[in-house]
């Protein structure tokens, strides 16, 4: 198997990024290697113009603000609902993607021992993180109490697990500012964010999070036809 000359991440900002290293760690479990790249990027004209000078395969993480660009721009469609994407993959030219951002959700909070099944999350937020998350923790049979923020959480295939009222086994706020921004408190049994700083650590579930759903890439989108000799989540993390 072959892999593409280029992976990484691209947005804005993704310095602090763990995603090239989450490449290179289940690159070389399953003889993988490429050119690491990071390409900062607050629009897609940027990244169009940081894609001029990289010529073949490239596999790519995406993160805020190019969720929902790569839809109308590249041709790629997000999950019904979700309208958007995370995941990005070029082919011979041609591009496709998914969205593993509310799948990752999931299998870190069962990394923590938390089910959905039977769960109350209250979750604030309506963006592109906060519907992944919704249409995944609904469709494992959890309900959600959602809160607004910058913006509300729309109609979407999770309607049927909207909630008024309950004690929320789980909160998040989705509003927390990239790169460890601190979160509103929710009121919740536990409480967890899915942004992170340079100083975090394997244990923060913000990592525990961006490897599940880095995993769940390679499942999906970049190696489907491997997904048997793909690591799991806690080889992942040990190496992080």
């Amino acid at each position: 198997m072959n892999g593409p000359a280029y992976w990484g991440i691209a947005g804005y900002p993704i310095s602090h990024s763990l995603t090239p290293r989450l490449f290179e760690i289940v690159g070389e479990e399953l003889g993988l290697s490429a050119q690491s790249v990071y390409l900062e990027a607050n629009s897609m004209d940027e990244f169009e113009t940081n894609l001029e000078n990289l010529r073949g395969d490239i596999w790519l993480s995406c993160t805020a603000p190019l969720k929902h660009s790569p839809q109308a721009r590249l041709a790629v469609s997000g999950p019904e609902g979700v309208n958007a994407i995370n995941q990005l993959k070029r082919t011979n030219g041609v591009w496709s993607g998914t969205s593993t951002d509310g799948v990752g959700f999931v299998a870190a909070c069962q990394h923590i021992g938390i089910e959905p099944k039977g769960s109350i999350l209250r979750m604030r937020g309506g963006g592109s993180a906060a519907r992944a998350i919704a249409a995944a923790w609904a469709a494992e049979g959890g309900s959600i109490i959602p809160v607004e923020g910058r913006r509300s959480l729309v109609s979407g295939p999770w309607d049927s697990a909207i909630v008024s009222q309950g004690e929320a086994d789980l909160a998040i706020d989705l509003d927390a500012a990239a790169g460890g921004g601190e979160s509103a408190d929710l009121f919740a049994k536990q409480q967890v964010s899915i942004s992170y700083g340079e100083d975090a650590t394997a244990d923060d579930f913000a990592v525990i999070m961006v490897a599940a759903q880095h995993l769940e890439a390679w499942k999906r989108l970049f190696t489907p036809e491997n997904s048997d000799d793909i690591p799991n989540l806690y080889e992942i993390l040990h190496k992080l």
